[in-house]
């Protein structure tokens, strides 16, 4: 065998099979924005928005058990006055308590990007659900939204969102420049529990416009990843950490320093094991479209050993990542010749070895309406969910993935 030949194959990331199921899924045609979570008692929680007949949306869950499969699905809440988007979508959120908690997007002006982030609770395992507290009280007619949940080492929510209340209302920036004649988008967090809302803090005072943002538990606190914004329009991704009692100046995952005058709507994704932080993104420095990740072996205070996984104008980024003892598990879309994939790898902790990488399924529809596919882990299996348009019309799909 020639010598470039075998260093080639030396190189090459081990060819494990993987094996994809179709999972299928509990939502009504015409269903769309999924979103995935995984309860304390390992419980998958699907929830997704629907059209109501008479007009208006809702938002409805079900429980997928590993034993009995799906629970009935059961509405979260519902409205005529709902910000309803393809990038920015509800999440729903377990505590350990055994409460449930959900946001949606509710309009608060006439301006196309002006609608408020929205709390629902329950205390009964989803049968009946209450607003909150406001999760913002500015009262500006501007962008509230983008908002990630997670369970608190104090046993409350924590919530995240992009906060418009600077901006002055103006045009959305994955279009047209956000915060053209007005101040900066900035990124704030707060917490919820029984007794109402507690310390609301400004996390950064100048983020992207519009790109997701994303949160994990770690061993020593949570993780909050999200799309920065720079003097010169630089875009690369940033963690804050959280200790329990403060928030820690943010730290930049790589210095990608991509240039960017208007908001990518792609943010980032993050997944923690014990002290280690993996955090997964789309790019485009140079004007070529790439999709990268990198550790942390610290609890997020450092990130290293960046891997480029995918490159090229087929990357579309919307991306989501999970991690278990098998590794980490990174999903994502491409697109080429107007037809869209899903696929799905799995790398060892360290990023040095890609131990499988599949295709997951075509999916049909184009361009933005197919939205972000969600991805979990549960028994060593991947789970994801996501949608497609035929003839006009969104409705779910879903699949696992196992080696």
């Amino acid at each position: 065998m020639k010598p470039l030949l075998i260093a080639l194959l030396a190189l090459a990331p081990s060819a494990q099979a993987a094996t994809v199921t179709a999972w299928t899924l509990p939502a009504p045609p015409g269903s769309a924005q999924p979103n995935l979570s995984v309860a304390p008692d390992g419980g998958l929680l699907l929830s997704w928005i629907e059209r109501r007949a008479g007009g208006g949306h809702r938002l409805a869950f079900a429980r997928h058990d590993a034993r009995t499969g799906w629970s009935p699905a059961r509405p979260i809440a519902e409205g005529g006055d709902w910000f309803v988007n393809w990038a920015d979508f509800p999440a729903l959120q377990a505590l350990p308590d055994g409460s449930l908690w959900a946001h949606t997007l509710v309009k608060n002006a006439d301006a196309t990007y002006a609608y408020d982030v929205r709390l629902q609770s329950s205390r009964d395992g989803g049968q009946t659900w209450a607003p909150t507290a406001p999760v913002h009280e500015d009262g500006t007619p501007t962008e509230h939204g983008f908002a990630t949940l997670w369970a608190q080492p104090d046993g409350r929510l924590g919530i995240a969102w992009l906060d418009g209340r600077h901006t002055g209302g103006g045009g959305h920036g994955g279009h047209a420049g956000h915060g053209e004649g007005g101040g900066m988008m900035t990124l704030r967090a707060a917490s919820f529990g029984a007794g109402g809302k507690h310390a609301e803090r400004e996390i950064d005072a100048s983020t992207c416009d519009c790109c997701q943002t994303d949160s994990v538990a770690t061993e020593e606190g949570v993780l909050l990843a999200y799309r920065d914004r720079t003097a010169g329009e630089v875009r690369d991704i940033a963690v804050a950490r959280f200790d329990g009692r403060q928030w820690h100046a943010p730290v930049m995952v790589h210095a990608d320093r991509w240039v960017m005058p208007a908001c990518p709507v792609n943010g980032p994704a993050i997944a923690a094991r014990g002290r280690q932080a993996w955090v997964a993104w789309y790019t485009a420095p140079g004007g070529m479209p790439a999709i990268r990740l990198a550790r942390s072996d610290d609890g997020g205070r450092r990130f290293t050993g960046m891997k480029e996984l995918a490159r090229g104008e087929a990357q579309q980024g919307r991306l989501d990542l999970a991690a278990d003892a098998a590794g980490v598990w990174v999903a994502w879309v491409e697109e080429q010749g107007g037809a869209q994939s899903l696929w799905l790898a799995r790398f060892d902790p360290g990023l040095a070895t890609e131990h499988f990488r599949t295709k997951v399924a075509d999916i049909a529809g184009r361009g933005r309406a197919t939205g972000f596919p969600r991805l979990r882990l549960r028994d060593g299996q991947a789970w994801l969910a996501w949608t497609e348009v035929v003839g006009g019309v969104p409705r779910l799909r879903g699949a696992r993935v196992a080696e």
